[in-house]
């Protein structure tokens, strides 16, 4: 005859022991209660449960059983189809996401994080505690009031890494612009920032951390308030306010958001099967829209603190976002730069002495401009290095070629020069006689 084996818990087996001495007689129910820690009532109960069931009836009637909410087998079986197949690199919150999106499985990402876990797919991380404290700064109360930008680089698509320029508004958390490119340069930098003032107008303020694009980090600049970086002078002709952050944490919704888009918008890319940029920055303007549905919050204040951007400064944005470097007028009234030699004409919109100070402006779209009292230059692009010449006989560069013309004996200008020059010999002839009749 086989036994059955009955698993009981230290706690049950003692409280088994407990209510054996009381139907025993060893001990009565005021006595049991106290040791047990409950009531009179409930070791009656309990003592009903012992003699009808034996050692069973201090087990709790559901141990064992299946649980009414469990998962149906073929649902779990294709689910884990799926993950084997496409989602095999995903998170299980992500997971759980795409497999009631694209395939309508509804399950709950702590279950989809067992099942992955005993796939395979996903290995649990142990909490660790940080060593460093950081105080929680609040959120800015209204949308534009603060813009954090930062620059990320990846293997987004593709197999070559390339760099993600983010903004995030600090009191929402949306992404309010993004955009893939080469680099984290001063061009890059600029054309991100041209396109976000063309689609959402002027934040307050933009907080970013320290990279030489965005500040001059040597000892003498902080007393030399002239020595800043072509991003800083470029935001202070617009008016918004650039601050430096000194630690990634104070910047932190921008660092987290890479960590999120690292996880997410990686899969999104290689499922869409996207392998160039052009098309990452158009899948870009449909993914942006959904995501900040999902994970943007409701700031304390509804107003938009973005400026409009006015005519005149729509109307420089090209020059402000440019590369400008200083250069003197040549003698010969050229300008070098960077190894080229550009040969001013005649006539110009402004007037120009030697040794001016130009403003050389890179363009995004490759132009190369000499601005000169908020006017443009006209020049040529010399092939060669000119010749070297001490002193041109031009006094100045002016804004029409200097006159050929000679006006006619009969003009009333001559007429002027040879009136007083007829009373100067009338004069002298008066001198003369008066002297020989003397």
């Amino acid at each position: 005859m086989t036994q059955k084996l009955i698993s009981m818990s230290k706690k049950e087996l003692s409280r088994y022991c407990i209510i054996k001495n009381l139907i025993d007689g060893k001990i009565n129910g005021t006595d049991a209660s106290k040791q047990i820690g409950v009531s009179v009532r409930h070791v009656k109960r309990l003592k009903s449960a012992v003699i009808k069931h034996g050692e069973q009836g201090l087990i709790h009637a559901s141990r064992g059983r299946e649980s009414n909410r469990k998962l149906d087998s073929a649902i779990v079986k294709k689910a884990k189809k799926r993950l084997k197949e496409k989602y095999y690199d995903f998170g299980p919150t992500f997971a759980s996401e795409k497999l009631e999106e694209d395939h309508n499985i509804s399950i709950n990402k702590e279950t989809i994080r067992v099942i992955m876990t005993d796939l395979g797919l996903w290995k649990p991380r142990p909490k660790k505690q940080s060593k460093k404290w950081h105080v929680w700064r609040a959120r800015k109360d209204n949308f534009g009031e603060m813009q954090q930008f930062d620059g990320s680089y990846h293997v987004w698509f593709g197999d070559e890494e390339s760099c993600l320029l983010l903004s995030v508004d600090d009191a929402t958390g949306k992404i309010t612009h993004a955009k893939f490119d080469d680099n984290e340069s001063t061009m890059a930098v600029f054309g991100f920032w041209k396109e976000y003032f063309l689609k959402n107008g002027l934040p307050l303020s933009i907080y970013l951390d320290k990279f030489s694009t965005y500040k001059i980090n040597h000892k003498n600049a902080v007393d030399n308030k002239d020595m800043i970086t072509q991003f800083q002078r470029a935001m202070n002709q617009t008016g918004v306010k650039p601050i430096t952050a000194h630690s990634p944490e104070a910047k932190g919704r921008a660092e987290r958001m890479f960590q999120t888009l690292q996880d997410r918008l990686v899969k999104e890319l290689r499922l869409a099967g996207i392998t160039n940029m052009g098309d990452a920055n158009e899948f870009l303007k449909e993914y942006i829209p959904k995501f900040d549905a999902k994970f943007a919050v409701i700031p304390k204040r509804k107003k938009n603190l973005h400026k409009k951007l006015d005519e005149p400064t729509k109307e420089k944005l090209d020059q402000i976002f440019s590369v400008q470097n200083i250069r003197k007028v040549n003698n010969d009234y050229t300008i070098r730069f960077k190894g080229r030699y550009f040969q001013l004409d005649r006539e110009q919109p402004a007037v120009v002495y030697k040794k001016d100070a130009v403003v050389v402006g890179e363009h995004l779209d490759g132009a190369i401009k000499l601005c000169l009292k908020n006017c443009y230059l006209n020049y040529t692009v010399l092939p060669e290095r000119p010749k070297k010449e001490i002193n041109v006989k031009l006094a100045a560069i002016t804004r029409s070629d200097q006159s050929h013309y000679k006006p006619p004996a009969d003009h009333p200008w001559r007429k002027q020069f040879l009136l007083n020059r007829m009373k100067n010999k009338a004069t002298e002839c008066v001198l003369i006689n008066k002297t020989a009749s003397v």
